[in-house]
């Protein structure tokens, strides 16, 4: 019962049913009109319901959910149950997944959806949970999926959908690479001709299950699909091979920094391509980032300081160092996840000003790069990085907090890290 749980309570009672909630936690939000069974769970409430929504927190494999399933109850996620009515609606969905950068372009997409003249919720795994899109009037939905939301995906129907990449993630929840993977391809299992996978190029895990799938291909950085061409100034542009409609785009407008922005843009154009807007209706000057991505908070003594706080495993934070003004700091740390090589980040991070290390994960992260050859500094908290950060930074360096972790440590999520660090440098001397 927390923000997907209470959407779909809510969604469910506009659609006259009778609902139970519930939720291991004694203090979880209540919703007016439920019943609510909260500090443990009833087996029989699982087991008399005619259907069972369940939060992307929670597995499958949970006792009383998989009781259900085993007795033939039906059982769905959140997300399901929202595009299942949706699609009654008319509603086109169209769906981001992938380890890294699904969050931003579905931001992209949903502003480029809206400027061609959409009606388009955009959230899902992101932001506001689908529940909120139904009976709002909506054309189409821009939506993060998640793999944990498609453990339970029940008939889950995207016109297009794309996998931007797939790195080790989330392996304490699907056990391997290849579970993940199956998960994330989920998306695509009720496609029908005419309907679109969208896929990174070179990706031969990806490719073997998806070959068995329906829908037409097409590939991030590869043809048919779309790939970058050219460099930042004359003839920058997005290029497109065998997507009907499709001619080069102009990048020259696109402003948010970095080669993996230029990748996101990519996906999201393909994407809003193959659901059938207009080349000449796509506009990318002047789209806007999303809050904790390479987020600029502020300038204090001449030192810039950014929130990437989104940045929740190895290849996140790779990527921002990539893209990283130098001198910088980073700041290392939180929640460390099952198998991080937090070695792998020693390559980039040996032009760095320094290294802080903090929180639950900082010693391991911390023994990582010692064995690489690197000198980092270790803070208990974020609180004590932004100060040992601070002392170290120099006029024109850049601090940046890009973890490498999630943050369930300290805080309650990715944005909660990073409203607190906002706050934290803002009381940094000017």
């Amino acid at each position: 019962m927390a923000r997907s749980g209470i959407a779909a309570a809510n969604l469910a009672l506009r659609r006259g049913a009778s609902v139970t909630c519930t939720d291991a936690r004694l203090n979880a939000s209540r919703v007016e009109g439920t019943t609510a069974v909260y500090g443990e769970h009833r087996r029989a409430d699982f087991l008399n319901a005619d259907l069972v929504i369940v939060s992307p927190g929670v597995p499958a494999r949970q006792a009383d959910v998989a009781a259900a399933i085993e007795a033939g109850v039906p059982v769905i996620g959140e997300l399901a149950f929202a595009a299942a009515l949706l699609a009654e609606q008319g509603v086109m969905i169209l769906a981001v997944s992938g380890t890294n950068g699904k969050s931003t372009t579905t931001h992209l997409l949903g502003q480029l959806l809206t400027r061609a003249g959409r009606r388009t919720f955009t959230g899902g795994n992101i932001g506001a949970p689908l529940s909120d899109a139904v009976d709002q009037g909506y054309d189409c939905a821009a939506v993060e999926v998640s793999s944990y939301q498609m453990e339970l995906c029940g008939a889950f129907h995207p016109r297009a959908a794309a996998i931007l990449n797939l790195t080790p993630d989330h392996l304490e929840r699907h056990g391997s690479m290849d579970n993940y993977a199956e998960a994330k391809c989920r998306m695509f299992h009720q496609m029908v001709l005419g309907d679109w996978q969208i896929l990174p190029a070179f990706d031969a895990r990806l490719e073997r299950i998806c070959d068995v799938l329906p829908g037409r291909r097409a590939y991030l950085n590869d043809w048919p699909g779309v790939r970058i061409v050219g460099a930042p100034g004359a003839g920058f542009q997005l290029t497109f091979d065998e997507i009907p409609g499709a001619a080069p785009i102009s990048l020259e407008g696109f402003t948010l920094p970095g080669k993996h922005n230029r990748e996101n843009v990519a996906a999201a154009v393909l994407l809003a391509l193959c659901a059938g807007v207009p080349v000449e209706r796509i506009d990318v000057a002047g789209l806007a980032g999303l809050p904790h991505r390479m987020e600029t908070v502020a300038v204090r003594g001449g030192v810039t300081y950014i929130n990437d706080s989104k940045a929740t495993n190895i290849e996140s934070t790779l990527v921002a160092l990539d893209s990283a003004p130098a001198p910088f700091v980073v700041l290392l740390g939180g929640r460390g996840k099952a198998g991080a090589d937090y070695e792998r980040l020693a390559g980039p991070l040996r032009s760095a000003r320094g290294a802080i290390c903090f929180g639950e994960a900082g010693p391991a992260i911390a023994e990582g790069l010692v064995r690489a050859g690197l000198a980092p500094m270790v803070a208990a908290g974020l609180d004590d990085a932004v100060r040992l950060a601070a002392d170290r930074a120099r006029p024109g360096d850049t601090v940046l907090l890009s973890p490498a972790c999630a943050s369930f440590d300290e805080f309650s999520d990715f944005e909660h890290r990073g409203r607190h660090y906002s706050a934290t440098v803002e009381g940094l001397p000017a």
